[in-house]
């Protein structure tokens, strides 16, 4: 009996001391957390950690700023770069400089979402950009920006005729001279339209890779406006080389003056609107050096210039006699190659009317000094404007070519429309 009785002590010790175990082995288990639960420390953590992320997205503003182009662009437009533009709020300041730190102004639009500078951008120069933004709660956003303009070698301009502006005659056509050749004509000519309020369909033609002259088939209507548009900006005429200009030029056509002079009965016909108004005689080009025949434009006017005949060709070692008058009074150019309507002092009164004895331009009785406006030759150049046409006819000398001054006239339509690229 004793023995079992100190058995059975030593079994409920023992269940004792496992039943601890167990409970220290449940305590422990239940410490060490489930999906479903955490200690409070680590959810206080937490619950703070977002609080923070939830109040710095109420600070963050939803105004959207943007600059074009984009950061670090090169060849920029020298028209539209620059400009900056907001969504969802309003621009508070912008600042743009070069390089060099120098600023350049800039316009706010009136309702704050736009800027732009002030005026055309310098080719080949870093510009940088930062600007500010406030949204409906007065939240500020930042954004800025870097580029580079198109330099000079990677760009094209066109030189034109007429100017803006100006009053022209009917036969002016709208002459654009590039200074690098294009090789995409195609797409410097989609850049270029030009339309008349008279309604007349104008086409282009490209003398060679850097001159395009666009005219109407017949002459332009008298008293109509003409409007060109330069619509070049970032267009890439050749490999790397892009346009710079945008712009519109518009030019009025005045009365329509047609003269016509009849080398052979030396004289020449002046009309207004399908009058004559003025019959003048004239010495045209000699036998030795004949005038062009053809349809001519006035391109130039001069009340005095000078004419050297070394400048076209003419040499006493070539035969065709030396010349070299410094004030050659009302002057007008027909060609590029030296052919002029002007006035004559320094021959005989009567070889107006009777013979031809110039070196190939039409000549009108005139005064030195060109201060006598009775004379042939101030009438003639009083009543003439840029554009005015000058047909010679009935000259032994051959017609002039289309390329040599504004003379694209002498073209049929078809054979000028053929070497458009539209």
């Amino acid at each position: 009996m004793e023995k079992r009785v100190i058995t059975d002590s030593k079994r409920r010790k023992g269940l004792m001391a496992a039943s601890a175990l167990l409970g220290g082995v449940l305590v422990l288990s239940a410490c060490s957390g489930g999906d479903d639960s955490s200690p409070t420390g680590a959810g206080s953590s937490q619950k703070s950690q977002t609080a923070v992320d939830e109040a710095a997205a109420q600070d963050v503003s939803e105004a959207q700023i943007s600059i074009e182009p984009k950061n670090g662009s090169t060849n920029a437009s020298i028209n539209n770069a620059a400009k900056v533009t907001v969504a969802k709020g309003t621009l508070t300041t912008v600042t743009m400089t070069t390089a060099a730190g120098d600023a350049v102004e800039g316009t706010l639009a009136t309702d704050g979402k736009s800027w732009k500078p002030a005026a055309q951008l310098e080719r080949s120069t870093t510009y940088k950009v930062i600007a500010t933004a406030k949204d409906s709660k007065g939240r500020e956003a930042h954004e800025n920006g870097s580029f580079t303009t198109v330099s000079p070698d990677n760009s094209f301009i066109g030189n034109f005729t007429p100017e803006d502006g100006s009053t022209v005659g009917v036969g002016m056509p709208v002459s654009i001279n590039f200074n690098k050749a294009i090789t995409d004509k195609a797409a410097v000519q989609a850049g270029i339209t030009v339309t008349s309020s008279s309604g007349q369909q104008v086409e282009g033609h490209w003398f060679n890779s850097q001159r395009l002259d666009l005219r109407p088939q017949a002459y332009w209507t008298s008293g109509s406006t003409v409007t060109l548009k330069l619509a070049l900006d970032g267009v890439e005429g050749a490999d790397g080389v892009y346009g710079v200009q945008q712009k519109t030029v518009t030019f009025k056509v005045g009365r329509n003056q047609v003269s016509t002079v009849d080398a052979a009965a030396h004289t020449m016909t002046v009309t207004q609107d399908g009058k004559t108004i003025k019959t003048i005689p004239i010495s045209a080009g000699s036998p030795d050096n004949p005038t062009y025949n053809g349809q001519m434009v006035i391109s130039e006017k001069y009340k005095e210039t000078r004419m050297d005949g070394a400048t076209v060709g003419f040499t006493d070692d070539d035969g065709k006699g030396e010349y070299d008058i410094k004030d050659v009074p009302h002057a007008m150019r027909l060609s590029s190659s030296g052919t002029f309507v002007h006035g004559n002092y320094w021959g005989s009164s009567s070889i107006f009317g009777s013979a031809n004895t110039s070196h190939g331009c039409v000549g009108l009785q005139d005064v030195k000094g060109a201060g006598d406006a009775d004379q042939p030759a101030a009438w003639f150049y009083n009543h003439s404007i840029i554009g005015d046409v000058v047909i010679v006819k009935n000259s032994p000398d051959k017609t002039i070519a289309p390329d040599n001054g504004l003379n694209g006239w002498n073209m049929s339509w078809s054979e000028w429309t053929a070497d458009s690229a539209a």
